[in-house]
């Protein structure tokens, strides 16, 4: 805390009741104070009246001289703050405590986040940013609206939430320098952006390289993004691996961003490199008593509907009857029902059935003596995938069955991963990653069922493995933002380097500009580019190098002309980015820096915030 008191003087004595807003050496956090201000001389105009700021003892800033002109300068520090300016300074501060609670979290150095849900106890360990940023509670309007572009990041990428909300975070930093000490128009402002981000794009642009038409350099491509991608996630351990396994499971997609067709299964036990990529489809769940563990050249009937819709209820109803035998004749019929039911699905060629909801001991048995697989109580995200892959149509009655679209199939059977030793093949599918037959030994005993040779050709299986069901989780919120970006990278084939290589590139290109810029709109292209070089600065720090140091020596390579050059996080030096194989994706890079300036531009506007009423119902409702 900082105490303002002026030098003494005994000729005039009056208190002005002010609010001063101070931005402190130390912190890059906007403190307004109120303190009173004893001016103890009018000086004249053009003249400085000097003011000793007295810091805490405990602080590291040493006492400083504060210079306040004696005109206007002096009116307009100490006049109350107008609604636009306090409307936009809590916007300010809101956003970048968003975006200091994310940073830490930036890079393959990144630490993690634990969140502890308060209501039902539950565990999470994460450093995708998304998912923090979902779980946190907001009451500020300008955070919610960096929540919101994450979102959208999120949903059209896959991946770059992180980076998406420090950077719109660290140009709203720089605005908030312009407009607040430099008293630059926050419309200024706004232009500045819009003509540095163009050029930023541009830049992006011209680096970007592009192998869509050479299969092994896309390939190439293609792993070193899902290595870059996972080098910040749980998986960055076994990055080689789980880019192989990510790049051969899009690449069945031909072309294809519908990540429907594969499936993730997430089973607890066993350690991570014991998961892997399996054709066609796999159910978790198990096969009904004595039907047939195997069928070859399958028709699937899939259903969402009890099997008994129309029996009558009689437990719990009341019943008249002239004896008991009339109850058994109620339950015989009931049976024949049942039967008749069966035999209309047996006639329409079925030799699976899957229903989402219970089939029953009696019906089950009916179907098993037909040889039918009976297989109940799947899960609604199971039969729809499962409708998608085989081609068949999900049925919501049993009255015609003939007239529902029946799934198809190679092979159905039962597959187990457990700790009998039961050998489970892995046929690990795609053409460039085949791998020989692997036994599992795992923790606990699992039985799946196995669709192969389905319709959906393209249809895979990724069986996740994990000691712990948070890692678990983590695993698959990683694998999930790797085969969003590889299946974006595949309809947009350009790429271009990282490790803070394209945003130097991005920030040179941003500088030149502003030297071409006229007026104040040139500070505001300066600030843009400051921003992007804190993308760099930001790795650094949170692998605990020294950031001054690495990105000045990365600004001085790219200005001889090393246009490959980057932070090479392993070693702490600036290094070749095409050398390390530190590639990302452009449409990701591009989507950053569009979404991020953005939201600066969408905040900077603000000049009040307004509570609204609530929604009143009509009629009384």
């Amino acid at each position: 805390m900082t105490a303002i008191q002026p030098p003494p003087d005994p000729d005039h004595s009056h208190r002005i009741r002010s609010r001063l807003v101070l931005r402190t050496a130390s912190r890059a956090k906007l403190h307004v104070l109120r303190r009173d201000a004893t001016p103890t001389h009018t000086p004249p105009p053009g003249r400085t009246t000097q003011y000793r700021i007295h810091h805490d003892p405990c602080a590291s800033q040493p006492s400083e001289i504060l210079h306040i002109s004696a005109t206007e300068t002096l009116i307009s520090l100490f006049l109350p703050l107008a609604v636009p300016t306090q409307a936009r300074l809590s916007s300010f501060v809101g956003a970048l405590a968003l975006g200091d609670l994310v940073k830490s979290t930036l890079g393959p150095k990144g630490m993690n986040k634990i969140l502890h849900s308060t209501s039902t106890g539950e565990i999470t360990v994460t450093n995708d940013g998304a998912t923090i940023l979902k779980s946190i509670a907001l009451d500020n309007p300008a955070a919610k609206i960096l929540v919101n572009i994450s979102k959208v990041q999120d949903d059209e990428v896959g991946d770059g939430t992180t980076s998406v909300t420090v950077l719109a975070a660290e140009l709203l930093r720089e605005a908030e320098k312009l407009v607040t000490l430099q008293r630059v128009h926050p419309q200024t402002v706004i232009e500045g952006f819009r003509i540095a981000s163009k050029s930023a794009l541009e830049a992006l642009e011209k680096s970007a390289v592009d192998h869509g038409k050479d299969p092994v350099a896309f390939r190439e491509d293609l792993i070193a993004i899902a290595k870059t991608t996972l080098s910040s996630k749980v998986l960055a351990a076994d990055k080689d691996y789980f880019a192989e396994l990510a790049v051969s499971a899009v690449l069945r997609l031909k072309g294809s961003t519908d990540l429907e067709h594969i499936q993730i299964i997430k089973k607890q036990g066993g350690k991570l490199t014991d998961s892997y990529l399996d054709e066609g489809f796999i159910l978790d769940k198990k096969i009904g008593v004595n039907c047939p563990h195997k069928i070859e050249n399958a028709k699937i009937l899939i259903a969402n509907t009890p099997m008994d819709t129309d029996k009558i209820k009689i437990f719990g109803a009341r019943v008249k009857v002239d004896s008991t035998g009339k109850l058994a004749e109620l339950e015989r019929a009931e049976r024949e029902k049942m039967k008749a039911k069966v035999a209309k699905i047996k006639a329409s060629g079925v030799t699976c059935f899957v229903n989402r909801q219970l089939i029953y001991n009696y019906p089950e048995s009916l179907f098993a003596e037909a040889g039918i697989m009976s297989i109940e109580h799947a899960d609604f995200e199971g039969v729809e995938r499962l409708a998608l892959v085989t081609g068949g149509e999900i049925a919501s009655t049993f009255d015609n069955p003939s007239g529902v679209k029946l799934g198809k199939c190679g092979t159905i059977e039962e597959i187990m991963i457990g700790e009998d030793k039961v050998r489970t093949r892995s046929h690990r599918a795609a053409a460039s990653f085949v791998c020989s037959a692997h036994t599992y030994l795992c923790i606990c005993s699992l039985q799946l069922i196995k669709f192969s040779g389905v319709a959906a050709g393209e249809a895979c299986t990724v069986v996740l493995r994990g000691a712990t069901s948070q890692m678990v989780e983590e695993a698959d919120r990683s694998l999930h933002d790797a085969l969003s970006v590889l299946s974006q990278t595949v309809k947009e084939t350009r790429t271009t380097l990282g490790g803070g290589c394209a945003e130097m590139i991005m920030a040179i290109a941003v500088d030149e500009k502003a030297k071409k810029t006229e007026g104040k709109k040139a500070l505001a292209v300066e600030s843009f580019a400051r921003a992007l070089r804190q993308m760099p600065t930001i790795l650094a720090d949170n692998a605990g190098y020294d950031s001054s140091d690495l990105v000045a020596k990365l600004r001085a390579a790219h200005y001889e002309g090393r246009s490959d050059a980057g932070l090479d996080m392993d070693r702490g030096i600036v290094g070749s980015m095409k050398e390390c194989g530190v590639t990302e994706s452009y449409k990701l890079k591009r989507q950053v820096v569009l979404s991020a300036s953005e939201a600066a531009e969408m905040i900077l506007r603000v000049d009040d915030i307004l509570r609204a009423a609530p929604r009143r119902r009509e009629g009384g409702h």
